[in-house]
């Protein structure tokens, strides 16, 4: 899995947009300007919002993710290589679900 598969699975979803906000070649992907995956410059994996620590520390514990740098104990690493393309695409699906919930009804319904 690559940079480029993530990216082309976060444009489909609605209001998702890609940003830099750090420079030096990151892509931060947000929805209501709230970042729900980011890939650092280093390019080894996608972070990624779970809905809670207990699922970020399953996630970790079952080899599926790794810690986050940086971010708090609710975001994982899935690390390019290790991870199927199945679960990039459910875990960038549950993480931008989970950022998108939280955002004012009024700016949800504005996204379509």
């Amino acid at each position: 899995m690559s940079r480029e598969l993530v990216n082309e699975i976060c444009k489909g979803f609605a209001g998702a947009e890609l940003s830099d906000p750090w420079g030096g070649g990151h892509d931060a992907w947000k929805v209501g300007d709230k970042m729900f995956a980011c890939i650092g410059a280093m390019g080894t994996g996608v972070a990624v919002k779970c809905p809670d620590v207990e699922t970020a520390d399953m996630l970790k514990d079952a080899g599926v993710a790794q810690k986050a740098a940086y971010f708090h104990k609710s975001w994982v690493l899935l690390p390019f290589g290790a991870t199927s393309e199945e679960e990039f695409r459910h875990r960038l699906a549950v993480s931008y679900d989970t950022i998108r919930a939280k955002l004012p009804k009024k700016v949800q319904a504005a996204l379509g």
